[in-house]
């Protein structure tokens, strides 16, 4: 069975940056399409940003606001979350989550495959 795992989460102070790491376990090629979820405490998931695989085409959610980068290694078969000047707001489990159609889908409900997460916590 298909398994995503999530790396590179941790305990930052505001300002910090931090890169999460996403890679299939089990097989190569995960999906057409890539996605990072984030779920705050109390909150529904929500949409960080999505890559169609091949094409590198990107869409990013409201909690990007212009201080996440997404991008996949294919070499690697990696995708990536860069996170700059995190804000506490940003604290929250991040998932990642993979569909097989090539529309860039908000709704968590669209991805069939989730990884188990990995927590981001911004604190002073």
């Amino acid at each position: 069975q298909v398994q995503l795992v999530e790396s590179g989460g941790g305990s930052v102070q505001p300002g910090d940056s931090l890169r999460l790491s996403c890679a299939p376990s089990g097989r190569t090629g995960i999906g057409n399409v890539m996605a990072w979820f984030r779920q705050s405490p109390g909150l529904e998931r929500e949409f960080v940003a999505g890559i169609r695989w091949e094409s590198g085409r990107f869409l990013y959610g409201n909690p990007a606001k212009g201080r996440v980068t997404i991008s996949r290694d294919s070499s690697k078969n990696t995708l990536y979350l860069q996170m700059n000047n995190l804000k506490p707001e940003g604290t929250g489990v991040y998932y990642c989550a993979a569909k097989d159609t090539l529309l860039i889908a908000a709704r968590p409900r669209e991805y069939a495959v989730w990884g188990q997460g990995t927590q981001v916590t911004v604190s002073s």
